[in-house]
């Protein structure tokens, strides 16, 4: 049996047995005995349980048609924002959403940034290698077409600025009881897309634009309310 292969089989054993017993339950043990090869022979494969779920993650990350049409776009404005849309969306629908096991894998990615970090360090790498160049390229373009300001660091940290602010907020949404109260859904949706496309550098006619005239229009109104 060839690496890749073997590679595939394990991962498919560990797939059933995180369906069937959780991240908690399930054992790189168990998955050596469902995929019928030793623990040691798993471990050449994948070191750790954290770094074989990350990697069925990262799979059906790839997966995701939405996602794999966002991929294939060419560089630019437009797909920037649809980025940090979907981002958004994905993260407020898990705690929206019925699928509970979206609501774990949040709660194990929090969790394990108080504890080794190991789980965390390997899925921000499979992101990043997933979808850290169309950000770049598309913020690139972006500045070309003077939609936005020019980056002084590195551009990839603001995509991780806009990744950690959209998962906090995720994440005060996850208890029975909100720890806090954003509002209604759609609001707090266009209001996090709006505060992290400003903060990547994106002008407000850019935005306007890609991410709806109307909605910008209108935070622009609540706004000037506000101060008054």
């Amino acid at each position: 049996m060839t690496s890749d292969l073997r590679r595939q089989l394990i991962l498919g054993a560990a797939k059933r047995c995180f369906a069937r017993h959780g991240y908690n339950g399930t054992t790189t043990k168990s998955v050596a005995a469902a995929a019928a090869i030793s623990e040691a022979l798993l471990f050449k494969h994948f070191p750790s349980k954290a770094a074989l779920y990350a990697e069925i993650l990262s799979d059906e990350c790839e997966a995701d048609p939405e996602l794999t049409e966002l991929l294939e776009r060419e560089p630019s404005t437009v797909a920037l924002v649809e980025l940090i849309r979907g981002m958004v969306r994905h993260f407020l629908e898990v705690a929206d959403g019925p699928d509970q096991e979206e609501a774990q894998r949040l709660r194990l990615m929090a969790t394990s940034h108080l504890d080794d970090g190991e789980f965390a360090r390997l899925l921000y790498a499979k992101i990043e290698t997933l979808i850290g160049a169309l950000f770049v390229a598309s913020l690139e373009r972006a500045v070309a077409a003077g939609d936005a300001r020019p980056c002084t660091g590195d551009p990839l940290n603001l995509f991780w600025f806009a990744h950690h602010s959209v998962v906090t907020a995720a994440l005060t949404r996850l208890p029975a009881v909100p720890c806090l109260a954003y509002g209604k859904a759609n609001e707090l949706e266009r209001q996090l897309c709006e505060f992290l496309l400003r903060g990547i550098g994106l002008n407000d006619a850019a935005i306007a634009s890609h991410l709806g005239h109307n909605q910008v229009a209108d935070a622009g109104r609540t706004a000037i309310a506000e101060s008054a």
